[in-house]
């Protein structure tokens, strides 16, 4: 078979098929370089190849599953990212075989490998004393704990996400009347997101201190570089160990930015808000992701459990009154 070799065909599908026709964004393309650059070694060291020797005939169904496998089980990933790992894979032969109509049968292969189930476990948010020790946790007399200080208190009050936040720039902040942050969030979709008093005041001061131009961070490290997303995981996680000395009921849990996503809707929630206006808060892209916060909302159960009289039956075993019937029951 002639035409395009492996390494030309994915060059092309990240430069043409992600940059230029679909404009991916950044966090996309970092997503697909990353499950490329696992998927690519995992061949290498398979076929003793080295990668630019790679084939598009060195990569079908068999060793394509295989790398799931090994994602899983060597470097431990759940199978929501071994879903994720597989999408990007399947958009890469979907374009092969766009392209490269000869391959179709063997991308067709691949393209049938189906993604793996997993219990959709309920969502983890803090409560009123977990967050109000979470924010108490930063030591505020040096200029580090001030800035994880109102980082927290935005987070926690926007719902933003984590690269949403670490994204803040200055020029987003909108104080005074009408206070409240803009951003750009997934899909590209821009939204406001208003600021309570407390925090307005709080990030006024913050400006005062920190000074930068409009296109500074917000929340800038040490070097006066936008937080990284590993810096802003460990500074929520450093935190929340601190927090657990007074509230012992963070022990238990795993707290990371997202949970602060979590906790903010279900302030919300607790607070009598729409869940369309919730989806708008956060940026979801449809109302029913906000479902996710009324299964996890032990509070509405009980409050439904409680208008719900209790049924005049007597409790007892069901009784089959034939063989057959007995049989069945006894198996």
């Amino acid at each position: 078979m002639t035409g395009m070799t492996f390494p030309a065909l994915l060059q092309r599908f990240f430069t043409d098929r992600l940059c230029t026709q679909m404009e991916a964004s950044r966090h996309t393309i970092a997503g697909y370089r990353d499950t490329f650059r696992l998927l690519v070694r995992f061949v290498a060291a398979r076929s003793g190849k080295p990668p630019t020797c790679l084939g598009i005939a060195d990569l079908d169904a068999e060793v394509i599953g295989h790398f799931l496998i090994h994602i899983e089980m060597a470097r431990g990933n759940g199978a929501r990212s071994r879903n994720t790992r597989l999408a990007a894979v399947r958009s890469f032969f979907r374009y092969v075989a766009m392209n490269e109509p000869e391959w179709l049968l063997h991308c067709q292969r691949i393209l049938a490998l189906p993604d793996k189930r997993y219990v959709k476990r309920s969502v983890t948010f803090l409560d009123g004393p977990e967050i109000a020790a979470l924010l108490a946790a930063p030591d505020r007399s040096t200029w580090t704990g001030r800035r994880d200080h109102i980082l927290l208190l935005v987070a926690l009050q926007t719902g933003l996400r984590a690269s949403e936040l670490t994204g803040l720039r200055r020029r987003d902040l909108v104080l005074g009347t009408g206070a409240h942050v803009r951003c750009l969030g997934k899909g590209r979709k821009e939204r406001c997101t208003p600021l309570r008093r407390d925090t307005a005041k709080a990030l006024q001061n913050w400006l005062k201190e920190w000074r930068s131009d409009d296109d500074g961070p917000l929340f800038p490290s040490i070097r006066g570089d936008p937080l990284s997303r590993d810096a802003l995981e460990h500074l929520v996680r450093k935190h929340c160990l601190t927090a657990a000395r007074s509230c012992p009921s963070l022990a238990s849990k795993r707290v990371t930015p997202h949970t602060l996503r979590h906790s903010t809707a279900m302030e919300l929630l607790h607070h009598g808000v729409d869940q369309s206006v919730i989806a708008l808060w956060l940026g979801h892209e449809s109302v029913e992701t906000t479902q996710i916060y009324i299964h996890a909302d032990m509070r509405l159960k009980e409050k439904a459990l409680a208008s719900v009289a209790a049924p005049e039956t007597r409790p007892g075993r069901f009784r089959p009154d034939d063989e057959l019937l007995a049989w069945l029951e006894a198996l």
